[in-house]
Order: structure tokens, then C-alpha cells, then sequence
């Protein structure tokens, strides 16, 4: 039997082990329509009934000795690795992956969980000053259940991001993943921590509808909510959480820029425009969606990109060897291609792409574009890289800030000129001579304005302060005297 066989988990949630579901969901391959499996999905009443489970186990397993969660991290890392190839096909036939990203998916994977394996033991507080004849302390303590809402682009990372520093640290989790990704979202983590000694009920895995998300927010049990996502529901998430006063981590969507400054090499500019606009089909939240170059170079580069986008092959990542592969379902392969058309009815050129090709879409470049056009204003989440010129670098910084995003920016050229721009402008990442998507297990991750509320996730430092609570602690020798 291997990780994923589906006798273990079709049609099942896992909820103190694999359990029968009352409906399913059918796992379909984006690239060609087949079903690869059925998956199990939750209910309100399931998640309710995980909610209070996970808060009797989490009890215990924040008693759990440092390094016995510690071990526990590590084993899921060696179990990456060691199921490497059956994840990565997964990822390439139910997320559309092309093969490169899906093992870049994987290894990220596998970094998460061996920095999260040093959690358990980093410093858990601080001793304060106190003017009173005691000890003062301030202590991080596990917050206690923690729900974890992940999209379909990076399924695997982008939910195990939080589940595993949240698991390090001593909480109990429920994991609610995109239906359109359950197996790479949330089957894979559960099979992983399943076969990595995770005690049952600390893990709940629950597929579902906007009424399971709403549970799994609203569960007495929850503490804190760590959602990556789109803007409008994490702005619902987030009103949520606040009228319930829990905690909500969100990381929600990008409109991000990539400045071409005069004397930039223009072919290698081109190649980190390319990669930063088509990586995945531009699925992916740090997606370059605005590329802003001097007016020196725009003409050049506009030219170059173009004939870079027009030279990627697209098609089915399964079968071929493609640069692109489907983009996740027809209503959004509809909506990317919907913004290139009313793009170019207001004026812009399409120097390369704007076509549907079958159930992928072709790499996209726009030129005479203006800041008022819908492939400029929103998030596309598509192949598409519209282009624009900037004079002085007042003017690049002032293009970058017009977006209600803040999510990454890359610069590239003169690193003296770089850091006056990186000075100027608002964002959660900045990336110098390097396009806008960059991951990393220990690097903190998050963004500003739109895109989210600041740098939640990844390393200690975000990590701790992510998923505890600080508790004060005062010690005295003795029984204070009080004059009542």
C-alpha cells in the first residue's frame, strides 16, 4: 500500500483516524476533466464534533515533551522526502502543477518541517523586571485549537505552513483545504503526521463548503484562524474573528510589481519577468502582475518578454514536457481570459498570448497599457504580464504604492538605486535583483494594506507569536503581605 492509496482515504475524513463521510467530493485532474478519486466532506456537525475533540486531545499534547513533538516534526520531514515522487504526481494531476513546481512544492514541504522540528525547544518566554521582591516572567503557552483554511494553488505548503508550526507548538489543528486540491491539501498532511506518530484527534482534516469554513471560524474551541486566500473572504474571516475576539492570520491576495531600472541587463530582466509572471500559470499570490521599467528599456523589454512568453509551451504537465500547465477550472480560465479582452478593448496591445488553449492558457504579454485597465488594477491570477514605463524613480515609486495590494516587489538593476526605491515603497517583501516569488521555511512571510495583516508566517519569531499566548507569570518566596 503506498502513502496515498486511496483505499485508506476515499470517501473518508480523517477525524480520530479515517472515518466514513456522509458525501462526497470527485477529485478531478484540471487538465483533462477525469475524476482521480472521491474524497470525503465534512459537514458543520463534523467540524463542531473535530472542534471539541481536538481541544480534549491538545491538552495532552501540549504535555508532550519538547522532543517527543520534535521527533514527531522531523519524521514528517523524512517522509516527504521519502514519498517525494508519489506527492509530486499528485500535485502535477489534481493542482495542475508542471513537474519543477511540484518538487519545489515538496522540498519546501520538507524544509517546513524540519525547521518547525526546532520549535518545541526555542525560547519559550522571557524574564522580566519587576520592582516588587519576586520573579516576573512572560511566557509563550500553545493557544490551543487552531483552524487552517488553505487555498488550491500551493495546496500542500500553503496549508502545511501553519499546521506544522502549529502542531510544533503544542496545538491541536483543523485543517480545511480547497475541495478543487483535498488530496495535496489536506490528504498528504494527514498521511503524513498519521504515519509520523501523531497522536489521534490533534489533526482533523475537513474538505467542505463556505458553511464548514464558517464552523471552523466559529467552533467555541478555536483560538486563532490562519487563513491564506483571496481578499474579500479574508476580509469576512477577519470581521468574523474579531466580532468573536479570536485571532485571525490572514494572507490574502497580490497585485505585485517588478522595476526594471535603467542599465538593467534586459535579457536577464525579461527571463526573471517571465518566471515571476508564469510560475504555475501566475497562480500564485506573489505573482508578478505589474511589470514597471524605465522608459530607456520598455520598448527593448517589452519585446524580449513577448518572445519568451510566446517560445513556453503549454498543455498537460502529466503527459508533456510543458512551461504551463491548466489553469484550476473553467469558470477561472474564463475569468483570466475575460480580463486580457476587456484589457485590449481599452487600448492595450497583446505583444504575445491572449488565447485559450484548451484547459490552459497561453503566456500572456500587454503592452500600452494604463493604470486604469482591468489586467493593471486587479489580481489576474493568470499568465499575464502587462507592461508599463516610468521616468524617474519618483514615478516608479509612486506606480508601485497605486495598488490597494502590498504583498512582494522586486527591483532589478543598480543596487544603490534599488534600496532608495525599497525605502519608499509599501510592502511585506522586497526582493533586490530577484523577480517577486521567494519562499522560504525560516523567512517571516506576509504582506501590508489588502494583501493581508503583516507577516504571520515562517521562522521562530513569526512562528511563536503566530500560534501562542503570552502568559505573565509572578513568583515570591513567600505569601505577600496585603493590608487588607
Amino acid at each position: 500500500m503506498t502513502l496515498l492509496d486511496s483505499a485508506v482515504w476515499g470517501g473518508k475524513l480523517y477525524s480520530d483516524g479515517w472515518q466514513e463521510s456522509a458525501s462526497g467530493h470527485p477529485v478531478v485532474e484540471p487538465a483533462t476533466g477525469a475524476q482521480l478519486g472521491t474524497v470525503g466532506l465534512a459537514t458543520e456537525k463534523d467540524a463542531h464534533r473535530a472542534a471539541a475533540r481536538a481541544a480534549e486531545a491538545q491538552r495532552a499534547w501540549a504535555a508532550t515533551s519538547p522532543q517527543a513533538r520534535a521527533a514527531v516534526l522531523r519524521r514528517a520531514g523524512e517522509l516527504f522526502n521519502e514519498h517525494a515522487a508519489e506527492i509530486e504526481d499528485w500535485l502535477v494531476r489534481e493542482a495542475g502543477s508542471v513537474r519543477a513546481k511540484a518538487g519545489f512544492e515538496v522540498q519546501l514541504a520538507v524544509g517546513e518541517c524540519f525547521e518547525c522540528a526546532s520549535l518545541p525547544t526555542h525560547p519559550q518566554g522571557e524574564v522580566l523586571t519587576t520592582e516588587e521582591a519576586r520573579w516576573s516572567l512572560a511566557r509563550r503557552r500553545p493557544a490551543g485549537v487552531v483552524s487552517v483554511i488553505a487555498p488550491f494553488n500551493f495546496p500542500l505548503i500553503l496549508g502545511l505552513r501553519s499546521v506544522a508550526p502549529a502542531l510544533a507548538l503544542g496545538n491541536a489543528v483543523l485543517l480545511k483545504p480547497d475541495p478543487r486540491t483535498t488530496v495535496t491539501g489536506g490528504v498528504v498532511i494527514a498521511r503524513i503526521f498519521e504515519e509520523a506518530g501523531l497522536p489521534a484527534g490533534v489533526l482533523h482534516l475537513l474538505p467542505g463548503d463556505g458553511a464548514v469554513g464558517q464552523a471552523v471560524v466559529e467552533a467555541p474551541e478555536v483560538r486563532v484562524i490562519s487563513f491564506t486566500g483571496s481578499t474579500p473572504v479574508g476580509r469576512a474571516i477577519g470581521e468574523r474573528a474579531g466580532r468573536l475576539l479570536k485571532r485571525a492570520h490572514l494572507e490574502l491576495g497580490g497585485n505585485n510589481a517588478l522595476v526594471v531600472l535603467p542599465g538593467a541587463d534586459v535579457q536577464k530582466a525579461a527571463s526573471a519577468g517571465a518566471f515571476g509572471s508564469y510560475l504555475h500559470q501566475g497562480q500564485i499570490c506573489m505573482t508578478t502582475g505589474r511589470h514597471i521599467v524605465h522608459e530607456s528599456l520598455v520598448e527593448e523589454y517589452t519585446a524580449v518578454l513577448a518572445a519568451k512568453a510566446r517560445a513556453l509551451p503549454v498543455g498537460d504537465p502529466a503527459r508533456e514536457d510543458v512551461a504551463l500547465g491548466p489553469i484550476i477550472d473553467r469558470r477561472q480560465l474564463e475569468r483570466v481570459h475575460g480580463i486580457v479582452t476587456e484589457s485590449v478593448a481599452a487600448g492595450a496591445t497583446l505583444a504575445a498570448g491572449g488565447e485559450i488553449s484548451g484547459a490552459c492558457y497561453r503566456a500572456t504579454v500587454l503592452s500600452d497599457v494604463t493604470t486604469d485597465m482591468p489586467a493593471w488594477r486587479e489580481e489576474v491570477f493568470g499568465p499575464v504580464a502587462p507592461v508599463i514605463g516610468f521616468s524617474t524613480l519618483e514615478e516608479a515609486a509612486r506606480i508601485v504604492d497605486d495598488c490597494e495590494f502590498g504583498l512582494s516587489v522586486g527591483i532589478l538593476g543598480d543596487v544603490g538605486t534599488a534600496m532608495k526605491l525599497a525605502d519608499r515603497i509599501e510592502s511585506g517583501k522586497v526582493h533586490i535583483n530577484e523577480q517577486t516569488v521567494a519562499d522560504e521555511p525560516n523567512a517571516p512571510f506576509g504582506g501590508v494594506k489588502a494583501s493581508g495583516t503583516g507577516s504571520r508566517f515562517g521562522g521562530a519569531a513569526a512562528n511563536v507569536e503566530a500560534f501562542t499566548e503570552t502568559q505573565w507569570v509572578t513568583v515570591r518566596p513567600d505569601i505577600a503581605d496585603y493590608p487588607f
